[in-house]
């Protein structure tokens, strides 16, 4: 079993139903097949990305518009609640095509590192169904239901996967332990404003959110094993060139709160925190 191809196969998928049928196949078979090629685990060679063909696979909807041209809308209204689920649905929807990304470029790196990012595009792709059931499940008022497709997106994850496409290293710094970690910041801070909401939908969807943030800990902690290893393979400061890479890559500027008990869990060191924690304000 070649661990890239199949990725591949799966992240063209443009049905998002397909996509997690076909993931769950593909994760199984991860745990139950033997790797073809040698096992690489001693040792890391740095190898020039493949080209890429037409990806990701996606549906047609959502519309994806610019950042600042998606609506804002209160969670305390039934539509406002129902746009909130669809938003981190889309999140984990394009998360299980970052992982397959991660796998499908990347040539050259351990089974561990496969494996890993097959996992967390498995992991992605349950918390997607749970999301798009749970939405689908709520309220609407005018008596139909909603589904993943419903509100207008943004591509900014995508994007930043685009960037770091010839560059491993970058990859694990700003979509894994940067874009992604931001969930371990923002997970907390919604989940208070739903429980201040006392219907059945916003008690669910805090229940839905308590597994992805346990998830998402582990998630951000292989991405940062891997920047480490990264690093220590080309002897980098992990510090240091996390300031190189977001400069170079136009990353997004990070901001507090913080989730540092999580942070923690996930590997960030006492060094990259408190380098986080000395960020200026966002003017």
């Amino acid at each position: 079993m070649n661990p890239r191809e199949h990725a591949l196969k799966v992240l063209v998928l443009p049905n998002p139903s397909d996509k997690v049928a076909a993931m769950a196949e593909l994760w199984d078979a991860a745990q139950s097949h033997a790797w073809i090629g040698s096992d690489h685990s001693q040792r890391i060679q740095l190898s020039h990305p493949q080209e890429t063909q037409a990806v990701p696979g996606r549906p047609l909807q959502p519309q994806l518009v610019p950042p600042n041209d998606v609506p804002t809308r209160s969670p305390f209204t039934t539509e406002g609640r129902a746009a909130l689920i669809h938003a981190i649905c889309h999140i984990e929807f394009n998360a299980i095509n970052l992982a397959l990304d991660a796998v499908w470029r990347f040539p050259d790196m351990p089974t561990a590192y496969y494996m890993d990012w097959l996992r967390v595009a498995y992991e992605e792709s349950t918390h997607f169904a749970m999301l798009r059931t749970h939405l689908n499940d709520m309220p609407h008022p005018q008596g139909g239901s909603w589904d993943y497709g419903d509100f207008t997106a943004h591509d900014g994850l995508w994007a930043m996967c685009e960037k770091t496409a010839e560059d491993i290293t970058a990859r694990m710094a700003l979509v894994p332990r940067t874009l992604e970690a931001r969930g371990l910041d923002a997970t907390p801070i919604i989940q208070k404003k739903l429980a201040r909401i006392d219907t059945p939908d916003a008690h669910a969807a805090i229940a839905i959110l308590d597994v992805i943030l346990r998830d998402e800990i582990g998630h951000v902690a292989i991405g940062n094993h891997w920047y480490g290893v990264l690093c220590q393979t080309q002897s980098f400061d992990p510090v240091e060139h996390y300031k190189v890479l977001v400069a170079r890559h136009d990353a997004p500027q990070l901001k507090p709160p913080f989730n540092e008990a999580a942070r923690k869990q996930a590997g960030f060191s006492d060094a990259e925190l408190t380098y986080l924690l000395g960020l200026p304000p966002r003017g």
